[in-house]
């Protein structure tokens, strides 16, 4: 059981400004972190044992948020290319 933090600013906290600007100009990009954030809580909330889910639906659920995080990351990428 872990609890640290994934929230996107967590996860790429060199990347804040660049975070807020992608999701603010990016209708794209604001749906894949809603989502992330979405994902993100139901992971914790598993971990924490306040939801139950079996451990194949835990390891689905990680892998879809390390997906999204490789998505973000790639777009963060492409926003700096670009400025």
């Amino acid at each position: 059981m872990t609890h640290v933090s994934h929230e996107l600013h967590a996860e790429f906290p060199e990347d804040a400004e660049i975070l807020h600007g992608l999701k603010v100009s990016d209708p794209h990009f604001a749906k894949l972190a809603d989502h992330y954030h979405d994902l993100n809580r139901e992971i914790h909330r598993i971990e924490a044992g306040i939801e139950p889910a079996s451990d194949a639906r835990a390891e689905e659920l990680k892998k879809e948020r390390l997906s999204i995080l490789d998505q973000v990351s790639a777009m963060i990428s492409a926003a700096k290319a670009g400025a």
